[in-house]
């Protein structure tokens, strides 16, 4: 399917839903406290409370009834506080998937050493930024890309959901584009376009407006697209070398609100979706904290007659820690001498603590994970056995997520390794690996040579068996060498009867 060839609405009107929510979870993500009193209508400084929008129906009213849709009095300075709770789960989503680097093996040995040079840091750094990008968005994009001026291979990147029009079929990405402005100029903007079909990648380049597309132009007319122009053929496509799709749609977790709308069905759901009124509660009972500490400060209350005058439109000052003070013409009081309030606020600290530890709690419960996850509890140790049944809630959540991680960097490791054969000739055939998530939670040593001390004691296992428990991360060539040594060590290697000469 070509490219479109007439002015049309963009985004596509169908993703509409869709890139409102996500633009609503990366307000959240990002941290910003502008943006979330811009998302909710609250930067109307000045205006009055509650403003007219939040006695409306419907979405507009919902939104405006928020805490963060209050707008700040008049005359006073904005004390709302953002808790960044919002990225610290996409955060932790990431780390739990991605923390270790998955093992990628194929069965042949060329590919495999090839492998190994493309799985280097900088993709576990992509992945890490993918699984983050996907936990905040509903799900993230894969696909391999090359530039032979500045690499020598190719390599991983993340294309963010909310810059997509993905096409599936039985549930699977069959195509999509992607696009970005690369130039705005009195009204005019300019979107490079970039779809992907097995087999081909699409360029086109755009000017419209901000709601339209426009009419195609020549991709010279852009320094961003001028290169392309260079290498792409009668159709604008550019052969990948992969006969399959070369982009793979990661979903973060099933989608609950789009499943009745046929085109959206198949996205993802954020980590954020659903929390987003707690994490509002969240932010007031911090503000309301933070607002105790503000009121709580002592303050001196003293007549007009003990401020000393600073000159004329300098105002009057009160210095309680002057030593002496020269005599004061006023009336004084029958009771004391002195006509001085002290005014001093209670701070509510406990009540604060447990209704923002309680939905803390409620927001990591709702998303999926443990509080002990996210150093909730305390850091006391504990062995790896105790750290799994305290984060069950959050292991329960990451062994779903690589069950959708799993096939699709599978597939795009394989368009890897095609890319890399077909562009810089290496020869490697490629393969779609097996993909081993490493575990999270690591063992301790000590309850590991306990474990295995057991059972060898009891017989129950091999040396071979145990030297790959006590050492996950160990190949089959490490394994069978210290095999060899233990083996040696303990007088029980034996001969191949294989290599025996005749007895005698």
């Amino acid at each position: 399917m070509p490219l479109p060839t007439s002015d049309t609405v963009w985004p596509p009107p169908h993703l509409g839903p869709a890139l409102d929510a996500m633009h609503t979870w990366d307000s959240w993500w990002s941290g910003d406290p502008d943006r979330l009193e811009q998302l909710y209508g609250g930067s109307t400084g000045g205006g009055p409370d509650p403003k007219r929008m939040q006695y409306a129906g419907g979405v507009v009213g919902r939104i405006a009834r928020w805490w963060w849709g209050t707008p700040t009095a008049p005359g006073e300075r904005r004390t709302k506080m953002h808790v960044p709770i919002a990225g610290d789960l996409c955060g932790g989503s990431a780390d739990l998937l991605f923390s270790e680097p998955p093992k990628l093996v194929v069965e042949d040995t060329a590919t495999q050493a090839r492998l190994d040079e493309l799985a280097d840091d900088g993709m576990l750094a992509t992945l890490q930024t993918a699984a983050e990008v996907g936990a905040a968005l509903g799900g993230v994009y894969l696909r391999p890309v090359y530039d032979i001026d500045i690499a020598d291979r190719p390599w991983l990147v993340a294309e963010h959901a909310d810059r997509a029009v993905p096409e599936f079929t039985w549930g699977k990405l069959s195509a999509v584009t992607f696009w970005r402005v690369v130039g705005e100029d009195d009204g005019q903007v300019w979107r490079h376009l970039e779809r992907h079909e097995p087999g081909v990648i699409l360029h086109g380049l755009y000017q419209g407006t901000r709601d339209k597309l426009g009419r195609p132009v020549p991709l010279e007319d852009s320094p961003a697209t001028e290169g392309y122009a260079e290498i792409v053929n009668d159709q604008g496509a550019i052969e990948t070398g992969y006969p399959l799709l070369d982009v793979s749609y990661i979903p973060n977790q099933a989608s609950r609100r789009w499943r009745c709308r046929p085109r959206l069905a198949d996205l993802g759901r954020s980590d954020l979706d659903g929390v987003e009124p707690l994490m509002d509660a969240l932010d007031e009972t911090y503000s309301s904290w933070m607002r105790d500490i503000r009121l709580g400060k002592g303050r001196i209350l003293v007549p007009n007659a003990y401020l000393q005058s600073q000159g004329p439109g300098r105002g009057a000052s009160w210095n309680p820690d002057q030593e002496a003070f020269a005599g004061l013409e006023m009336l004084a009081r029958g009771d004391s001498g002195t006509q001085l309030t002290v005014a001093q606020f209670a701070i509510r600290v406990q009540e604060h603590r447990d209704t923002a530890e309680d939905l803390v709690n409620q927001i990591l419960r709702s998303a999926g994970y443990s509080g002990q996850t996210f150093g909730l509890g305390g850091d006391i140790a504990v062995t790896a056995t105790e750290t799994v049944a305290k984060e069950r809630r959050s292991m329960t959540t990451r062994g779903r997520k690589i069950l959708r991680w799993r096939p699709e960097l599978a597939h795009s490791v394989e368009a890897l390794l095609a890319v890399d054969a077909f562009v810089f000739g290496t020869g490697v055939q490629a393969q779609r690996p097996n993909i081993e998530f490493e575990d999270s939670v690591q063992e301790d040593p000590l309850s590991l040579a306990n474990t295995a001390d057991v059972l060898r004691r009891a017989q129950a296992t091999s040396t071979d068996t145990l030297v790959r428990m006590v050492h996950p991360e160990w190949d089959d060539k490490q394994v069978q060498a210290e095999v060899a040594l233990i083996q040696a060590e303990s007088g029980t290697a034996v001969p191949d009867p294989m290599q025996m000469g005749d007895l005698p």
